[in-house]
């Protein structure tokens, strides 16, 4: 088959640009080496998950690994692979998802705890890991969508305070994030992130994350880092929020309260 024989070619080709062993390989998308040689051989194929980290240790979509023959690329172009510039932003490639279904085989909502949190960014694209997270729905959104529910921690993005569960609306084309908007964000290294995001994939190759909490300064990270984009939907919090109020403004309606108050009482009085 030839798109079996493309990977396994595009495997050996790549490993040996990076200048890296099949030992060295191996353990970087967490399989034995003769598993590595036996993928070099086409002798037999890797499963998805491990073909999802072969993807992100190279930069190349999927897509890309299985259909085409990357040793005949020029080398313009494979360089620019190899920085990053190959990554699927517009979702045309395979972007994984896994997700549960209810009784009804529609889509749940699953809920992303604290604790478990330190856990997602390796196993978001996991069948096995996702299944074990509790699950409810929200009638009122659209069914045609893919919702997930994350607990936030620490007090960046008020009025969202700590503890508070926020919903996200799966992103599958990364160009459609609109900058100044709320995201969830999933990344390698920083774990979930709920962020104010700009939009720097063009300029950059890059997202802006700041806070609406001004103690904490905006930060930039790669597109590489990046495993999922959630949309902003709504949040669940059992604090409530102060109001936004200028003090001038609650002085005075304070003040006015008082003196409604008095006319109420001087009324009562004189009939």
């Amino acid at each position: 088959m030839e798109t079996k024989k493309h990977l396994s070619q595009n495997i050996k080709f790549l490993r040996k640009r990076k200048k890296v062993s099949q030992e060295i390989f191996s353990d970087a998308v967490g399989v034995k080496r003769t598993s590595v040689s036996g993928y070099e051989a086409g002798t037999n194929e890797p499963p998805l998950k491990i073909l999802i980290a072969i993807s992100e240790y190279f930069l190349i979509g999927i897509d890309q690994l299985i259909r085409d023959d990357l040793t005949n690329y020029p080398e313009l172009r494979l360089q620019q692979l190899e920085l990053g510039y190959g990554i699927d932003l517009e979702g045309k490639g395979l972007r994984i998802i896994a997700t549960t279904v209810g009784d009804d085989n529609e889509d749940n909502i699953e809920l992303v705890p604290e604790k478990a949190k330190a856990g997602y960014s390796n196993g978001f694209a996991d069948p096995e890991y996702i299944k074990v997270l509790s699950t409810f729905r929200m009638p009122f959104l659209d069914r045609s969508k893919k919702y997930r529910s994350f607990q936030i921690s620490g007090d960046s993005m008020p009025p969202v305070s700590e503890g508070s569960w926020v919903t996200g609306e799966y992103l599958q084309n990364w160009r459609l994030l609109r900058s100044g908007q709320p995201y969830i964000v999933v990344t390698k290294n920083d774990g979930i992130v709920f962020k104010v995001v700009y939009n720097k994939l063009d300029e950059k190759a890059s997202l802006l994350l700041c806070s609406t909490n001004p103690f904490y300064k905006p930060y930039e990270i790669s597109i590489k880092e990046v495993c999922e984009v959630w949309k902003f939907v709504n949040y669940i919090s059992s604090e409530l929020s102060e109001p936004n109020l200028p003090k001038e403004t609650l002085t005075k309606t304070v003040y006015e309260l008082q003196r409604e108050i008095s006319e109420i009482k001087t009324k009562l009085k004189s009939s």
